[in-house]
């Protein structure tokens, strides 16, 4: 008889190819009892003879079959796999879902997205990602903010229209901390989202329809945004080191006129206005200087580069009762203007876990700690360097110093002698306690913490002045903005799981008692001894507090959510919030929201099991309403604010607010239904969802008459804003071998926002705002029709038929500035230890144009080199109006020009957001070192056919958004 093979010890490591896997299940091809579960290492052992098969399953990967043949020690790297993408949970707030069993619309990237992006606002990162997530740039200076919108705008308050931010748990205010006196080189938007450190990430989730952000109350009007940090994991103690270094330039500049179309330009416009010898002031033309010189002043002050460097540090490890995370995080950015200008960033974020030996307690700690040091000049140098003219002098004498030019050069970079100065230290912390109380039922109870401390000044010397002027330091200032946030917040919840049969039910209840309180304060010092002292507020010869604000936030609420699963197959949720807001008065204090959710997993039908094409199907609804109180504190009261002005020694005080206790929350109800299909054991998901979205009761500023002296009356008011649109999305994988794979995800959207009421428009102060019947975000132009060949002014439609061309009058073409579609291409490849991502994101849209925010032709500025095909002679069939310096007539008409159809066009584009390469070192044997090299991309190209600089921006007077390259380096051992 044959014995028996003897049977030996089986050991190694399972990871996904850089980190170790726990809880993966090992066992043996035809020995259903025999098997093991890998531990927090990633290590496994068990018993089998030499000819035995393993079978190594885990969720979200690929099931590994491996013939042991006769091997002791077996390392096995598991691959990702797109058909249990369905499996994985979710985030969706005080709940986790698994994808396939959500009724809500919510839409998600992870930190392996993120972290191909070399950006410094996690807002960046999200660009181009998300079905129904619209963001684009205010500013390419570091620490600028973003302007989002998820599905469309629904207050007709442009403050109004900002998501939720909760971040571990903990809501996060995300007004903007800057002001304009300040951080006018951010366009007076200081966002405070950056000081979150992207790296730090591990998700972001997006919640969009009324199942999805009722549980929010009135704070999900808007929609959601979680943000949720990486947390420690078990096994060995792991170390990882990652550095990063690169470059940023402008994408793209305007096409200006050179030299000699700029001169030809000039003269022509003195000569078409009748005069024939040159002003004094026309040091252009007129001798003072070289009419052959030419600087490409776009590429002198904002073709610099800015230098990139972001070194991450981090260690984690633990037991499998405790795990803990420890990163650190310096980053450094300097600019593209002239001089020496950076913005540093400095991060550290701690995460520990644990878990009792019984399993039924738990606990979760999570902090983050940011500097930000940003120094940049008070003033954004992007408009001088599109409107200086290109023969204007150099910009330093032979000694060094900046030229005046004899009196008749006003040198830009007399702006580099103010500053502006940013300090921000922001914490947020939170804390989460679990305990089982029974095997059915979970107490949970959050503690969350944020404080965020912002300093900035802008220092305007007399410096910045012509020395021949004789400025002194007496017309020297300094403004100063102090911004503190405080937020506490604790939730208790109770989670009750049980099953009976083929019934599952779930049930959340659940509190929230939230404190925000701020401060404000401007200060403005004029007068100084001497400019070295200009940073210090006390040496000024006059100080002034324009503003010294407190306010003080509170906010409670009870919430719950039922979740019926009936086989899984039929699911049904109910969630529901009740608000209470110290923001509105006695008897609107508090509101009620809610929804239902339904989805059917008809795939799960038994009619359906035999078939091997779809794998996924789910038709899904949900319907329900949220609020919003974002009107700002205290608006209900009657206020007063100091005059600044003594009266006899005494500061005077103003009012500056009417009390009015009846106004209450706005509303928003939601609708949608979605179709999720999977085919091919999901290798093909197509997801597509239609919502109709509907904002009412209003919170605007009733005007008032001026002999109240109030402009408006805080109020509710009976306008209503509609936002349709169909959303789609795309995953397929292509390709998934051994050696390589190919996945693409597509996502499209499409909205359309409509004013569907506003009772009284025509005689409030929005009337050449809005529209009935139109969107929210329009302007109202005149019509362009050419150029009279007479007279050689622009025309334009006179509706009235009076002769006369005016706003009020014929001011009509109503321009819907709205994308029209939106959304991103990505591609991820991966061969053998290569990847290459890559995002192309695009926008069908209509934007004001480079011809609106340039001077007349004429003047001594320069002009887009499209405006050569001018009129000259009467007769003439030109595109553009002749050129004038003084002309009256012409300088009308071509500010009506500049308000017309003609400053409008298309701005759409494709751009290739962001790619990244990277290769992974093959290990020796024997070595515990992991080595990933990488190079990114962001704002690569762009295809646009947009008459100006960048498609995206839509402000003329600063920077866009910076192309960025950087080359990384990983090591983890």
């Amino acid at each position: 008889m044959q014995s028996l093979p003897q049977e030996i010890q089986i050991s190694g490591t399972i990871t996904d190819g850089t980190s170790p896997l726990p809880g993966v299940t090992i066992s043996i091809k035809g020995k259903a009892t025999t098997g093991t579960i890998s531990d927090f290492n990633g290590q496994y052992r068990l018993t089998a003879s030499p000819d035995d098969i393993l079978v190594v399953a885990f969720l979200g990967f690929k099931t590994a079959i491996v013939p042991i043949n006769g091997r002791k020690t077996i390392n096995i790297q598991l691959q990702e796999d797109i058909t249990s993408l369905q499996e994985v949970l979710v985030n969706a707030g005080y709940y986790s879902v698994k994808e396939k069993e959500r009724t809500g619309s919510i839409a998600h990237i992870k930190a392996k997205d993120i972290e191909t992006q070399p950006v410094t606002n996690v807002l960046a990162a999200m660009q181009g990602r998300m079905a129904g997530v619209n963001i684009t740039q205010t500013t390419g200076v570091p620490g600028g903010g973003f302007d989002i919108q998820i599905r469309g705008l629904n207050s007709v308050r442009t403050t109004g229209n900002a998501p939720l931010y909760i971040i571990d748990g903990v809501p996060y205010a995300s007004e903007s901390i800057g002001s304009f006196s300040t951080s006018r080189v951010l366009a007076g938007e200081n966002s405070p989202l950056n000081s979150l450190n992207p790296d730090t990430i591990e998700s972001i989730e997006v919640l969009k329809d009324a199942d999805a952000t009722a549980i929010y109350g009135s704070r999900g009007a808007n929609g959601v945004i979680l943000i949720t940090t990486k947390k420690g994991k078990g096994g060995k103690t792991q170390f990882q080191i990652s550095s990063s270094t690169g470059a940023g330039s402008v994408t793209r500049f305007m096409d200006l006129m050179k030299t000699e179309q700029y001169i030809a330009m000039r003269k022509e416009a003195y000569e078409n206005d009748g005069i024939t010898t040159y002003p004094a002031n026309a040091y252009d033309v007129n001798g003072k200087w070289d009419e052959k010189r030419y600087t490409d002043w776009q590429e002198k002050l904002t073709g610099g580069t800015a230098q990139f460097t972001n070194l991450n540090a981090s260690v984690s490890g633990g037991s499998d009762q405790t795990q803990f995370l420890m990163s650190t995080n310096v980053l450094n950015q300097t600019t593209v203007f002239p001089g020496d200008f950076r913005y540093k960033k400095m991060n550290a974020h701690v995460s520990v876990n644990h878990t009792s030996a019984d399993q039924k307690f738990r606990t979760t700690f999570t902090a983050g700690y940011t500097i930000q040091d940003n120094n940049q000049p008070y003033l954004d140098l992007t408009r001088e360097s599109r409107l200086l003219s290109p023969n204007a002098p150099a910009l330093y004498d032979a000694d060094g110093n900046l030229n005046w030019e004899n009196n008749t050069f006003i040198n830009p970079l007399r702006h580099l002698n103010g500053k502006f100065n940013a300090m921000t230290y922001d914490l947020i912390a939170n804390s989460v306690l679990s305990y089982q109380l029974l095997p059915s039922l979970e107490f949970t109870s959050a503690f969350g913490f944020s404080d965020l401390r912002h300093q900035e000044s802008a220092t305007i010397p007399s410096t910045i002045n012509n020395p021949s002027l004789g400025i002194g330091t007496s017309s020297s200032n300094l403004s100063l903005n102090n911004v503190n946030r405080q937020t506490w917040i604790v939730e208790p919840q109770l989670n009750w799981n049980y099953s009976f049969g083929k019934a599952g039910l779930s049930v959340l209840v659940g509190g929230t008692l939230q404190t925000q309180k701020g401060v404000q304060t401007l200060y403005l010092g004029k007068g100084f001894t001497s400019n070295s002292m200009i940073e210090n507020i006390a040496a000024a010869s006059t100080v002034t507090v324009s503003q010294n604000g407190k306010t003080e936030y509170h906010y409670q609420a009870l919430f719950g959510r039922v979740n019926f699963n009936w086989d899984r197959t039929y699911i049904i949720n109910f969630t529901g919030r009740r608000d209470g807001s110290s923001r509105f008065g006695p008897g609107k204090q508090y509101a009620t929201f809610g929804a239902v959710g339904a989805a059917w997993l008809f795939s799960n039908e038994k009619w359906l099991k035999e078939q091997r094409v779809l794998s996924l199907g789910k038709l899904r609804a949900s319907y329900g309403t949220t609020g919003s109180d974002q009107i700002g504190d205290y608006q209900f009261l009657d206020t007063y604010t100091n005059t600044g002005i003594a009266y006899e020694g005494v500061i005077g005080l103003e009012p500056t607010r009417l009390f009015n206790p009846d106004f209450g929350w706005e509303t928003n109800n939601k609708f949608e239904i979605g179709l999720e299909t999977g085919f091919f054991k999901d290798h093909i998901l197509i997801s597509a969802s239609w919502y109709s979205n509907r904002s009412s009761n209003q919170l605007v500023g009733i005007p008032l008459p001026t002999t109240t002296g109030f402009e408006s009356l805080q109020a509710n008011l009976n306008a209503t804003v509609q936002n349709r649109g169909l959303e789609l999305t795309l995953r397929t994988e292509n390709f998934n071998g051994k050696n390589f794979s190919w996945s693409t995800h597509l996502n499209f959207s499409t909205s359309k926002n409509k004013l569907l009421s506003f009772p009284g428009l025509e005689g409030s102060t929005y009337r050449n705002l809005f529209v009935v019947g139109q969107p929210l975000n329009i302007v109202k132009v005149f019509e362009f029709t050419g150029v009279h060949p007479e007279t050689g002014l622009y025309t334009f439609t006179d509706f009235n038929g009076d002769g006369e061309i005016s706003e009020n009058d014929d001011m009509k073409v109503v321009k819907d500035l709205n994308p029209q579609f939106y959304g991103g291409l990505q591609n991820h490849f991966k061969y053998k230890q290569f990847e290459l991502d890559f995002l192309f994101q695009f926008v069908k849209q209509e934007n004001y144009n480079i011809l609106r925010t340039f001077p007349m032709p004429g003047t001594r500025n320069n002009q887009p080199n499209m405006i050569i095909d001018q009129w000259q002679n009467v007769g003439d069939s030109a595109t553009y109006q002749g050129f004038s310096v003084t002309k009256t007539a012409s300088k009308i008409a071509y500010n009506q020009y500049s308000q017309s159809t003609a400053s409008i066009s298309d701005a759409s584009y494709i751009r290739l957001k962001n790619v990244a390469v990277s290769y992974t070192l093959p290990k020796n044997s024997g070595t515990k070192v992991d080595c990933r090299l990488s190079l990114q991309g962001q704002n690569v190209l762009t295809f646009t056919n947009f008459k100006g600089a960048d498609p995206e921006f839509k402000m003329f007077d600063y920077l866009p958004p910076l192309k960025m390259i950087t080359a990384g380096v990983e090591i983890t051992f």
